[in-house]
């Protein structure tokens, strides 16, 4: 080695004969393969790049000048580095905020591979590049070093046993979500050590996955677990970001998860995690935050791609390159329209299907991704490029398809292979039930796949992720329980959340003792989820509501970190739990609520009787001259078991029982005629949400015969196909 690459090693008495090699551009982030590490990191405008060593008490001892650049990636091999070496970064460069570059070398940088963090951030006035208060603002130059206070990367070494774990990939129809957060859903279960509770190793403990188990669900979808950063005016109200959309590292597995403080211990936790769901047959589905980062606007902090490389990460405005385009409400929006950019997410990606065995994504206000210069586009090479990856195409994509912005509501206009939170299923659905003006062919469409969303862009019923309730908004308890939101604990003065909510509290706001409305209440959640299950898509369920969680009226509780969002294990409804419970199943056994393809409202061969049929009260089929105008009230809607016209993965022809649903969303009861003979001679009640009820009645009600159905209730009648 010469003595110029000698040079690059400062504090030699501390470095313990470390050597610099030139190294190689790829693959970016640390590589250790057994001997050394390559370190590869991306900065075009940057005029320097020193690497940082730590100790394991965070403090720095090594600083390393790295020579080589190849393609604007900046790397350096040290022989004798192992797997827990601690290390940054710092950049030189030009500090000039109005042309777009925010370099400074005082600030310690986070590697954006970085696949393990060791520490939490502590909030300073030093890890800001400008100096917080001065006249000036960000055109201020901070020279305080802000290492202090900031995370290490760590060194990983990424071998695991996994066995024979591989990705199950299950079939949409098939696939029912569960949406969950990795502290709030076992940090109370006294079923779990308590050191576990709220970690990784709490989701793989026995308890939790035979809860899940019995339940019914196919795939756990986690709210953000990469790394993230808790905003600087929470934790100075004595809140956080619990629900962790503030991301830092699109590599490295968030270690406040991890029951073992060992910063290697993180990738193997959650491996173990994913490796038992899989085992039990259960999916594991990541919520990902791809559209912005916490470094926030011209006025947040320099942690990673801000000091990196300020101008070859974000969207800047065109005209006035020291602000941010922000279509994400967060203060920036990462630039998917640059190819380092596009690089770390797809390379960030095809990490976790590949070395983590996640088996797919729900992409945070995906429009934002879907942005050309202002527009949103679904052709975007966004993606254009995720279309023709072998490995990340074939995993689940969802698309949260919205963004802040006026044309940011993209729902139905997501691209082939993509599933999408259909939020006209939520608001529908939600209007119908609280007896709003939900017109009847809008509910037909939602229950039957939306496919007016769907259909003409060949995509299947299952491009519709149907939801009544998600994280962000009211629980189901609360959605029956409360006109309006009470988010007066997230200090904001109530000013935050939405305000459509279309709940409907039941005739009084929030916890009452009056039997008649906790009646009522208790119908409407079977309702929703009757609803939900049968309707075609894929339904996804948000953890508690299965059982009747409360927020207490709070419909953004992002920064509550503390019982108010976790589940409360001792507060279970126990009714409620079996009937779902008993629902999940029922769906599950009969392919008429899984099918893959659409209903054609046409005759199934050999007969009159259409595929799905809808009926007013009276046994007659509901006037094409009605579906127009009419409010959707009450009718029935019935479903031909030898019209799913589909075959199985063995190749047989998919046949089940007639099914006659039965909506009733008024405040009286109602006297319903089943259909004629043609749809079937003998039928009996299998669900009556008015009853709690789900089996099968022993009464036969013959073809034209009537039943009552309670005001604010489904009825489901079957009649077993010949």
């Amino acid at each position: 080695m010469d003595a110029h690459i000698e040079n690059q090693v400062e504090n030699p008495e501390t470095a313990h004969d470390l050597k610099a090699l030139p190294g190689k551009p790829y693959p970016l982030g640390a590589s250790w393969d057994g001997e050394g590490v390559n370190f590869a990191v991306f900065s075009e405008n940057g005029d320097g790049v020193e690497l940082c060593l730590f100790d394991d008490e965070g403090h720095e001892h090594t600083k390393v000048k790295i020579e080589e650049v190849t393609h604007h990636v900046w790397h350096v091999y040290l022989p004798g580095i192992k797997p827990g070496q601690l290390y940054g970064y710092r950049v030189y460069g030009r500090h000039e905020p109005e042309n777009g570059h925010r370099f400074n070398p005082a600030k310690l940088l986070i590697d954006p591979y970085a696949k393990a963090i060791s520490g939490t951030l502590q909030w300073d006035n030093a890890l800001f590049g400008y100096r917080v208060g001065d006249p000036a603002e960000d055109l201020s130059y901070n020279e305080d070093d802000s290492a202090p206070f900031m995370p290490k990367a760590v060194v990983v070494d990424e071998a695991f046993d996994w066995e024979d774990d591989r990705r199950i990939d299950r079939p949409y129809h098939e696939t029912i979500i569960y949406e969950a957060h990795v502290k709030g859903f076992t940090q109370l279960n006294d079923q779990i050590p308590e050191e576990l509770r709220g970690t990784y190793a709490g989701l793989a403990h026995p308890a939790t996955i035979d809860y899940l188990k019995s339940l019914g669900i196919t795939a756990i979808e986690l709210l953000p677990v990469h790394y993230f950063v808790a905003d600087r005016h929470l934790v100075e109200k004595g809140l956080t970001n619990y629900w962790g959309y503030n991301t830092l590292c699109f590599f490295a597995p968030d270690p406040r998860y991890c029951s073992n403080p060992e910063p290697a211990q993180q990738l193997k936790e959650f491996k173990s995690m994913v490796k038992a769901l899989h085992k039990a047959g259960i999916e594991v589905i990541l919520d990902v935050v791809y559209n912005h980062t916490a470094e926030g606007n011209h006025m947040g902090p320099t942690l990673s791609f801000k000091g990196f490389d300020n101008a070859s990460y974000y969207r800047l405005v065109q005209d006035d390159l020291r602000h941010y385009m922000d279509y994400t409400g967060t203060g920036n929006t990462l630039n998917v329209q640059l190819p380092n950019v596009l690089a770390l997410i797809m390379d960030s990606l095809r990490y976790w299907v590949t070395e983590m065995h996640i088996d797919g994504f729900r992409f945070d206000l995906a429009a934002a991704l879907a942005r050309t210069l202002h527009e949103t586009d679904n052709l975007s090479s966004f993606f254009n490029i995720i279309h023709q990856d072998p490995v990340i195409s074939q995993v689940k994509l969802i698309a949260e398809p919205w963004d802040i912005n006026e044309d940011g509501y993209m729902v139905g206009k997501f691209p082939v292979g993509w599933g999408e939170w259909n939020g006209l299923f939520r608001d529908q659905v939600r209007e119908f039930w609280r007896g709003g003006e939900t017109k009847m062919t809008a509910f037909a469409q939602r229950l039957t796949g939306s496919p007016d969303l769907y259909h003409n862009s060949y995509r299947r019923p299952t491009a519709s992720i149907n939801f009544i309730t998600a994280h962000d908004g009211f629980t189901l308890n609360d959605l029956v329980s409360y006109n309006d939101k009470h988010n007066e604990a997230n200090g904001d003065d109530n000013k935050d959340g939405d305000d459509a909510n279309h709940s409907w509290n039941c005739g009084a706001e929030g916890p009452t003792d009056d039997p008649g409305i906790n009646a009522l209440r208790a119908k409407q959640k079977r309702n929703f989820l009757v609803t939900l299950l049968i309707s075609q898509g894929v339904p996804m369920l948000v953890a508690g509501d299965e059982w009747g969680r409360t927020q207490q009226g709070n419909n953004n509780a992002y920064c509550q970190d503390n019982e108010l969002s976790w589940l409360n294990w001792d507060k279970v409804d126990s009714q409620q739990l079996t009937f779902t419970q008993q629902l999940i199943a029922f769906c599950k056994s009969h392919p008429s609520f899984q099918r893959r393809r659409w209903f054609q409202d046409m005759p199934v061969q050999g007969s009159d009787v259409k595929d799905i049929m809808w009926f007013l009260p009276d046994g007659n089929p509901i006037p094409n001259e009605k579906w127009g105008e009419a409010k959707a009230e009450s009718f029935g809607v019935f479903l031909n078991g030898a019209g799913i016209r589909c075959v199985n993965m063995d190749g047989q022809k998919l046949l089940d029982d007639h099914f006659y649903i039965i909506f009733n969303s008024t405040g009286s009861a109602i006297d319903f005629h089943v259909p004629s003979e043609e749809c079937g001679a003998n039928w009996r009640v299998v669900i009556d949400t008015n009853e709690g009820f789900i089996g099968e009645k022993d009464e036969v009600i013959p073809a034209k015969g009537k039943v009552t159905v309670a005001d604010h209730s489904v009825m489901m009648l079957r009649c077993p196909r010949e």
